[in-house]
């Protein structure tokens, strides 16, 4: 059975992708919107900041304070980074949907 702590779900998937997608520039405000643009879904900043933590302790990103500016009250960005471990999970996870997508019959011939 798969180690829970280490399995890849859904949300933290496409966050992942997300960050990869934003290479220098993620960061909770940047994925939040890359999300909304590409798959059309509407996250909280809250709910993204609890996958990132949770991304993080998994080790699938790593993370460091930005440059504070002073348009953001002098606030640091927290930049964000896909790790090897994050990709390689990435890479498993990608190939075990295309395993099992494979020989599925089209939504016309099934009877749901």
């Amino acid at each position: 059975m798969a180690n829970k702590q280490m399995y890849l779900g859904e949300f933290e998937h496409v966050v992942l992708l997300s960050i990869m997608h934003l290479d220098n520039n993620a960061y909770g405000v940047t994925i939040r919107h890359q999300l909304k643009e590409m798959i059309n879904r509407d996250v909280t900043l809250g709910a993204l900041y609890s996958t990132i933590e949770r991304l993080e302790k998994k080790g699938y990103i790593t993370s460091k304070k930005g440059g504070s500016k002073p348009e953001r009250g002098g606030k640091a960005k927290r930049l964000v980074q896909v790790t090897t471990l994050g990709l390689n999970m990435l890479s498993m996870s990608k190939k075990q949907f295309e395993t099992m997508w494979q020989n599925i019959p089209t939504l016309e011939n099934t009877h749901a």
